[in-house]
C-alpha cells in the first residue's frame, strides 16, 4: 500500500464542483492500493502516516507529527500511484488491485483513521476528483508498505 504524503498548509478535494473534504494545517495523502495489500498493510500505512516526522519542531528539524502539530488529515484515493512506469511512455498499472478490492481497502484505511484520529477528511473513491493544496516546503514523502515496487519498502 502506498501513502504520498504532502505537507500543506491548505487542501481541499471537489466532485462535480462540490467541496467534499478540506484541511488547514496538516498532510494531504494520496493513497494507492496493490494487489497484494491486506488490512494489515492498511493499518500499518495509518500508523507511519499519523506517526511520521514532517513537521518543525522550535528548531526547525522535521520532529513532529501531524499528530502533535493537530493538523488536518486528508486521505484520497488514487488509483495511478501503483502504476509500473519502468518502460515504454504509457504506465501499466497491473501492480493496481482491482476496484472492489482498492475500494474495500481504502474505506477500511479511512475507518480506522476517523476512528483513532478526529481531524480527517477524504475524497471518495472511483470519483473524478478536483485537488487543491499549498504544499509547505515543499515537503513530500512516498511511503510504501510492504509493496511491490523499489526501495521505498517498510
Amino acid at each position: 500500500m502506498i501513502g504520498l504524503l504532502q505537507r500543506v498548509t491548505h487542501a481541499h478535494v471537489a466532485i462535480a464542483e462540490e467541496v467534499v473534504g478540506s484541511i488547514d494545517l496538516g498532510l494531504l495523502v494520496l493513497v494507492g492500493v496493490e494487489k497484494n495489500d491486506t488490512e494489515a498493510r492498511a493499518k500499518r500505512l495509518l500508523e507511519r502516516i499519523l506517526g511520521y516526522r514532517v513537521f518543525p519542531d522550535g528548531e526547525g528539524k522535521m520532529n513532529k507529527s501531524v499528530q502533535d502539530v493537530g493538523g488536518g488529515l486528508l486521505l484520497v484515493p488514487q488509483f495511478t500511484l501503483p502504476a509500473d512506469t519502468r518502460k515504454g511512455t504509457r504506465p501499466s498499472f497491473t501492480p493496481a488491485a482491482p476496484p472492489q478490492q482498492g475500494e474495500r481497502l481504502f474505506n477500511y484505511l479511512l475507518q480506522h483513521a476517523y476512528d483513532a484520529y478526529d481531524k480527517v477528511a477524504a475524497g471518495r473513491f472511483g470519483a473524478d476528483m478536483k485537488i487543491t493544496l499549498t504544499n509547505d516546503g515543499p515537503v513530500t514523502f512516498w511511503l510504501q508498505v510492504n509493496g511491490t515496487q523499489g526501495s521505498h519498502q517498510n
